[in-house]
């Protein structure tokens, strides 16, 4: 049957299977409409624990979310335009792009967002990669916490890599950004650094060739967004010239006009 599904049928059969699969959720009644039904199918994999979930469920969610995207429209490099130096600025929607690697804005706990719809990058790249990158990230944290210890939480600037599963990325590089509290400091601006600067070594290692980072801290985590940008330039630009050739592509992707205005000030 799988073969012959709509669209339509994927997401019904979805919905039935993931609220199957919640205790908290399963009596809960489905919308009629497609755009509730969609609603609705999200929340309940934003709020699913990594766990087990049957092959054959995978494989229509797959079909789903591989659908879904191309009905948002698959970007290729080549279609985003070169500013200078191998640097480049998109905005949108980063789980569109199909380049070597996307950086996702994570939490210490690397699990993704747990709220249902939230509009965070953490919650859209797990959403439409599918279930399998929470479950993949689960795995990874689980051997650094019998490696470190059981109340480990990824130290913020150390990337991790990950498949990117249904998204038409390659892999997704998850890192944990500073956390603007009381003001900004040069420790925080160093942390941020950081993270482009291991971000990058991390793709020179994994010969990753294009990377598409998101606006790392700039969201919940409070870091003042001109500074981030200025930071974030200045980052890449140093690293790049050190690493001269390494490098297909970086693209700084945006998704408030806000940003698009900082990085290009610093960028045109």
């Amino acid at each position: 049957m799988k073969e012959t599904m709509t669209q339509d049928q994927r997401l019904d059969y979805l919905v039935e299977e993931f609220k199957t699969d919640s205790v908290q959720y399963k009596d809960m009644r489905t919308p009629d409409d497609t755009a509730g039904k969609r609603r609705f199918l999200r929340s309940l994999m934003n709020i699913r624990m990594p766990k087990n979930l049957g092959d054959p469920i995978l494989s229509v969610q797959d079909d789903y979310l591989q659908e879904r995207i191309r009905e948002k429209g698959i970007v290729e490099l080549a279609d985003i335009p070169e500013i200078r130096d191998s640097l480049s600025i998109w905005q949108g929607d980063i789980t569109r792009l199909a380049v070597d690697v996307i950086v996702n804005a994570a939490n210490s706990q690397m699990l993704g967002c747990f709220v249902p719809m939230h509009t965070c990058i953490d919650n859209c790249i797990h959403t439409f990669a599918g279930v399998q990158l929470r479950a993949e990230c689960a795995r990874q944290m689980n051997q650094l916490r019998i490696r470190y210890g059981s109340d480990y939480e990824q130290p913020t600037a150390v990337p991790m890599l990950t498949d990117a599963y249904n998204l038409p990325a390659k892999k997704v590089i998850h890192i944990v950004g500073p956390i603007v509290q009381s003001g900004l400091t040069t420790e925080l601006e160093k942390d941020l650094a950081d993270c482009y600067q291991n971000t990058l070594d991390m793709c020179l290692e994994n010969g990753l060739k294009s990377v598409a980072f998101c606006c790392i801290s700039t969201g919940v985590f409070c870091f003042p967004n001109k500074k981030a940008a200025e930071i974030a330039v200045k980052t890449v630009t140093n690293w790049l010239s050190q690493h001269p050739g390494t490098m297909e592509r970086v693209i700084f992707n945006v998704f408030k006009n806000e940003d698009k205005t900082y990085y290009e000030q610093q960028l045109c």
